[in-house]
Order: structure tokens, then C-alpha cells, then sequence
């Protein structure tokens, strides 16, 4: 597996291929055999991966919250939640985002200040276990570039689809 700190740098080398592979799997894949092949390789490397090592995802992805998570972070935190608010929240159209990167709840140790009650745009990162994968290709391209286990997803289905490696 890539080391966490050279995952963007990877992914900028071959950023054009994994686009191209996206393509390659909206034209090619079925969807459900892609479901149940993202939901293994899910299961198998986040099994061995250790994310508190890595925090790419809290240093480069933006949370979300859903509004009823904002008291209990607040609660949490010990705060009224229009302080809360302001001083961690920005509204944007609607949604809940996250105003610094990288997260403020992210400790030294690679820790999460908020863990008992972290939003679940965070416990669910990076959705590769979830359905609907093909229709959500291009955030796992992106993700590719964040996250080493997506990086690897996406070299592995790359060999089980026979995708051709170009040079772009």
C-alpha cells in the first residue's frame, strides 16, 4: 500500500489514467458486480489499514454535518451551539461545512477530539462500502488522490478490469 504522504504526489501522476478509467467503468461496468467488488476490497484493506496512521482524510477533506449533529458535537464540546457554530461551522447552501482544513478536531496522535459523536460524512469516508458506486465514481477518483486504501482500490480494479495503462 502507498505511504500516506505520497498518496497526492501519486495520484497527480497518473490523475488522467484514473479518469480515464472512470470513464472506462461507466461504459463497462455492471453495477452491482462493481458494488460487491468495491464492498470487498473495502473490507479486506480497511481490515489491515490502520487510518489513525494516515489522517489524509482530516487534513485534506471537508466535513459535513447534518444539522441534527450539530448539538451533540456542541454538547460534546461543551458549547452552545450557535457558538459552535461560529466558530467551527460555515452554511453553504443549505449544508453544514466544516470552515478549516485541516479538521480542528484532529489531535497530534491522529486522534479525534469529537470521536463519540463525529459527523457521518467522517465515519462513512470514504463510502467505498456503500451502494451506488458508479454513479459516484468521479468523488473516488478524487478521493484516490486523499486516501491510500482508495489509491489501491482503484490499482486493483484497474488489473481486474484489464484496464490498459497509457500515457496521457
Amino acid at each position: 500500500m502507498i505511504e500516506p504522504l505520497k498518496v497526492k504526489e501519486a495520484f497527480k501522476r497518473i490523475e488522467k489514467e484514473n479518469y480515464a478509467f472512470r470513464v472506462f467503468l461507466k461504459n463497462r461496468a455492471d453495477e452491482d458486480e462493481l458494488d460487491k467488488q468495491f464492498l470487498s476490497l473495502h473490507k479486506e484493506l480497511f481490515a489491515s489499514y490502520d487510518c489513525s496512521k494516515c489522517r489524509n482524510c482530516c487534513k485534506m477533506y471537508s466535513a459535513t454535518f447534518e444539522e441534527n449533529e450539530l448539538g451533540p458535537v456542541a454538547a460534546f464540546l461543551n458549547m452552545p451551539i450557535e457558538d459552535f457554530k461560529a466558530k467551527y461551522i460555515k452554511e453553504d447552501f443549505g449544508e453544514y461545512l466544516l470552515k478549516m482544513r485541516p479538521c480542528s478536531f484532529l489531535e497530534s496522535d491522529g486522534t479525534c477530539k469529537i470521536e463519540n459523536c463525529k459527523p457521518l460524512s467522517c465515519r462513512e469516508y470514504p463510502y467505498t462500502n456503500k451502494p451506488e458506486r458508479l454513479f459516484s465514481l468521479l468523488s473516488i477518483v478524487e478521493f484516490s488522490g486523499i486516501c491510500p486504501v482508495v489509491f489501491e482500490m482503484l490499482e486493483r480494479l484497474k488489473k481486474d478490469y484489464g484496464f490498459k495503462r497509457r500515457r496521457y
